[in-house]
């Protein structure tokens, strides 16, 4: 398969989809949405979408419009699409749904739950009920139409829905190394203000040195069963 990834900002790369993509021989190209880097419909089998620290609602963005024009076209073209977190909300976009703020930012590194939908889907039923996994978003999204409830967390009731097995849209980040995920929270500490659900840069630093090797084991059994 022919990947094509968007980045939103330079901090926010696809590392892990990447590497998974490469390992399992598939080819995977990335250009940035904000240089209006868009790929022609064609060239791609698979559209994955990175975050970014903007809105999903920017519509002063003229390139951020014309990327959500891009996912309507690739939903209705019936390829594969894989967003997480700003991607993930720019799909629920695409697919009719409301984004806004959430009443809770979540920084860190805190649990998600599988749902009772999660737990009857082939992809989720064999993972633990629970598992962390790192957040940096302050957004969410009512869930879309037809789409399944996959992953809620005690900050944010949407964290991972699926459309058929189309598409599947991440809150959080499970696609970062230690390094990207230790660079992110580099290049966004102004977000990092207090709340129940923010944790100190001590505190995620030992985390992400902690929890990135076995959430990357996770990651890797999710896509392998996503594009099996």
């Amino acid at each position: 398969m022919k990947f094509h990834c968007l980045k939103h900002v330079f901090f926010e790369g696809p590392e892990n989809f990447e590497n998974w993509a490469l390992s399992n021989g598939h080819t995977f190209k990335t250009t940035n949405a904000y240089e209006n880097q868009f790929p022609e419909n064609e060239s791609y089998d698979v559209l994955v979408l990175m975050g970014g620290p903007m809105s999903a609602n920017d519509v002063h963005l003229d390139w951020l419009q014309k990327e959500k024009r891009i996912i309507e076209q690739a939903i209705s073209k019936h390829k594969k699409v894989i967003g997480v977190c700003l991607g993930a909300q720019l799909m629920a976009s695409a697919l009719g749904a409301r984004v806004y703020k959430n009443h809770e930012k979540e920084i860190g590194w805190f649990p998600v739950y599988l749902t009772e939908d999660a737990k009857k889907n082939n992809l989720w039923n064999t993972f633990h009920d629970s598992f962390n996994v790192f957040h940096w978003h302050g957004e969410t999204f009512d869930l879309p139409q037809g789409c399944t409830h996959l992953l809620q967390s005690e900050a944010c009731l949407h964290q991972a829905f699926s459309f058929n097995e189309q598409m599947l849209g991440f809150q959080f980040h499970m696609e970062g190394t230690q390094q990207s995920l230790i660079q992110m929270m580099e290049n966004s500490r102004s977000e990092m203000t207090s709340g129940k659900y923010i944790q100190e840069e001590s505190m995620i630093r030992t985390l992400t040195e902690k929890l990135t090797d076995p959430t990357t084991v996770l990651f890797n059994k999710i896509l392998d069963r996503f594009f099996q």
